[in-house]
């Protein structure tokens, strides 16, 4: 796999844990696009790994979602085998 094939799984990963928490709060798209002053159809992009965020796109997101960075970006990226 290219190293832009590792990326975009990356970005799959994080967006499936930001889907998992924002349904875990019981929020929608919308509510936490709103809580993260961000357009609903970027979120919806983040989640499907569509979207490479920014850091400070990704914070927005994790105060939003009331965790810290860590908590969605554990093991991302993987090591190389």
């Amino acid at each position: 796999m290219t190293c832009l094939g590792m990326y975009s799984q990356d970005l799959i990963k994080l967006g499936n844990r930001i889907r998992e928490q924002r349904k875990q709060l019981g929020l929608t798209q919308e509510d936490l696009a709103h809580k993260a002053e961000i357009d609903r159809s970027y979120i919806g992009g983040v989640e499907r790994g569509e979207r490479n965020l920014t850091f400070k796109v990704l914070c927005a997101i994790c105060a939003a979602l009331d965790c810290d960075v860590a908590t969605l970006t554990k093991g991302i990226p993987g090591l190389p085998r």
